[in-house]
């Protein structure tokens, strides 16, 4: 038993083999079996969340669970590479102290609590609303102008450019915002 542990330690077989150790005799079994984090897992192709050049990104999968992004080689814009936050998407999502609740502070308040999305949706909707009713103006200088200044908003560039066209009708059509501007100046 002791003989055979001793032929598989890498010295052994370096002298045995009168080899300078940077080949297979230098491997471990541990060594022998590795495989990559990402063996076995699904891929789905994606786009970079931080800007709007649009890199691409391979999203590995398993159960259910995120295993790692890579930049896509096949992405003609980024061809494989990704800058530094592109390159740390993977912790954006897994990073333990990411927040997974709406935190929302009351006003005059001293402490944070945590509220339901469908709740802070409703709380959003009804500040954007009353800030429209209060603020909204038919006419200036006798001139229609349909239009509120009080609200406005910001878009990003991750978004497709049917979102980001869908976003300016409802607020500036719909809503009657005027100060509505993109990242990307779509």
């Amino acid at each position: 038993m002791l003989k055979d542990l001793l032929m598989r330690w890498p010295v052994v077989q370096q002298i045995r083999n009168r080899s300078n150790g940077n080949g297979e005799e230098s491997w471990s079994e541990r060594t022998r079996t590795l495989q990559p984090k990402t063996a076995g897992a699904e891929v789905t192709r994606s786009i970079c969340p931080y800007c709007g050049v649009g890199c691409g990104q391979l999203i590995y999968h398993r159960d259910g669970k995120l295993v790692s992004i890579e930049g896509d080689p096949a992405s003609p814009i980024s061809r494989g590479h990704l800058c530094p936050k592109g390159a740390n998407t993977y912790q954006l999502h897994t990073h333990p102290l990411r927040l997974q609740k709406v935190k929302y502070r009351r006003p005059y308040g001293k402490e944070w609590e945590e509220l339901e999305l469908d709740e802070a949706m409703r709380m959003i909707a009804d500040r954007v609303w009353a800030s429209r009713e209060r603020t909204f103006e038919e006419k200036k200088d006798g001139y229609a102008v349909m239009h509120t200044k009080a609200v406005g908003h910001l878009g990003g560039a991750t978004l497709d450019n049917e979102e980001n066209y869908l976003i300016k009708k409802l607020f500036s059509g719909g809503l009657g915002m005027v100060c509505v501007s993109n990242q990307a100046r779509i």
